[in-house]
């Protein structure tokens, strides 16, 4: 019995229903900052520090990214909504405008971003029409004083999110007793 064919627009529609951050991926190459918007990030490993990023194969950003090896994630909070857009587009230029300074590996840090993540390519997978890139983290910005919400993404639209201020998540500053003592999978 064969998969029942996916229709593309359905297939989007449910995945509209997954709220991911916003991040903007950046590097310099020939001497130029290059970037693109990116929902397609996650962590991916605790040891070795891994992360990934999922760039369209026809993307011209990813071309750069693969030819200088290296890339910072800079991940946007909720008052960047026009770095997010900028970073969409088709502009020629996606820097205009945006300050920013050089990660240790020289990537483009975003003035302003909630945290970036400095990374050098580890290995690129196949998937499907976008490649899946793992990125082998080098450093990082320490977490934000302040706590500023992310900006998220959500059913095609730009979202946010209000905490409730009396039930805060908990955090585990235990995490390897806490990843050793369970026995399924676990979310970072």
């Amino acid at each position: 019995m064969g998969a029942a064919a996916i229709d593309p627009r359905t297939f989007r529609h449910v995945l509209g229903q997954f709220c991911t951050g916003v991040t903007v991926i950046t590097t310099v190459h020939d001497e130029v900052p290059i970037g693109f918007a990116c929902q397609s990030f996650a962590a991916l490993s605790l040891d070795p520090p891994l992360v990934l990023f999922c760039p369209t194969k026809q993307s011209r950003a990813w071309q750069a990214i693969e030819a200088s090896g290296r890339f910072c994630v800079n991940m946007l909070h909720e008052n960047q909504q026009h770095v997010s857009a900028q970073f969409g587009s088709k502009a020629p230029d996606k820097f205009a405008g945006i300050d920013w300074s050089p990660s240790p590996l020289g990537s483009p840090v975003i003035e302003g971003s909630l945290a970036h993540i400095d990374c050098t390519v580890a290995s690129v997978h196949d998937g499907g029409d976008h490649f899946v890139v793992f990125g082998a983290v080098q450093s990082m910005s320490e977490p934000p004083a302040l706590k500023p919400r992310p900006l998220l993404f959500y059913r095609g639209e730009y979202t946010g999110i209000e905490p409730d201020k009396n039930t805060p998540a908990q955090w585990r500053d235990d995490l390897d007793a806490f990843l050793t003592a369970t026995t399924s999978d676990t979310w970072l």
